[in-house]
């Protein structure tokens, strides 16, 4: 019981402080695979790319499959509840007072302000994502430079990239391409 309640705590403060959107979640659940030892980050770095291959918030994905592989279907429910709950309750509270809020210039001075914050963690997540799937920190300790990069996936991430500039088509595409890429080339052999 005492791990439901704290996957509960632990969503709900991802949920009431990751200002941004799903992606500024994941420096959160960096953090509760360092606490909890749930999962490890291979394990969220996978979390990730099938979060955002599914239809869905990236952060409600997490969430609910974070609290499936600890407790099943109730962590589910509790985790993905604990994520959105700071959200209702929060535009409960602005939906009550919404025309004090928009004339107020130090409210928007404060969201101005928190631009910055949730860029920077988006920035942050967006950086873990590239150490995870390009680099391989063991291995500048154990191979040297060659097996510090993961060659495989930089060249997928400059094929992508030039992809994206020259035809400029739906994100799905590029998912499934990397898929198939993934599987044809054995990216996780």
């Amino acid at each position: 019981m005492s791990e439901l309640i704290t996957l509960f705590i632990e969503f709900f403060k991802t949920g009431l402080f990751s200002i941004g959107g799903g992606a500024a979640t994941i420096p959160f659940l960096y953090n509760i695979s360092d606490k909890t030892g749930w999962y490890t980050y291979t394990d969220l770095a996978n979390m990730i790319a099938v979060s955002e291959s599914t239809p869905g918030a990236i952060g409600v994905n997490m969430s609910t499959y974070v609290g499936f592989i600890t407790h099943g279907v109730i962590g589910c429910l509790i985790s993905t509840f604990a994520l959105v709950l700071p959200s209702i309750i929060i535009i409960d509270i602005i939906a009550g007072v919404l025309e004090k809020f928009q004339s107020n210039s130090y409210v928007n001075k404060a969201f101005y302000g928190l631009r910055p914050a949730s860029t920077g963690l988006i920035a942050a997540a967006c950086f873990e994502i590239v150490k995870i799937s390009l680099i391989n920190i063991e291995g500048l300790f154990s191979g040297g430079i060659m097996e510090f990069f993961r060659f495989k996936e930089i060249v997928l991430a400059v094929v992508i990239f030039i992809l994206i500039k020259k035809f400029n088509k739906h994100p799905v595409f590029y998912i499934a391409f990397s898929a198939i890429v993934g599987i044809i080339f054995q990216f996780a052999a």
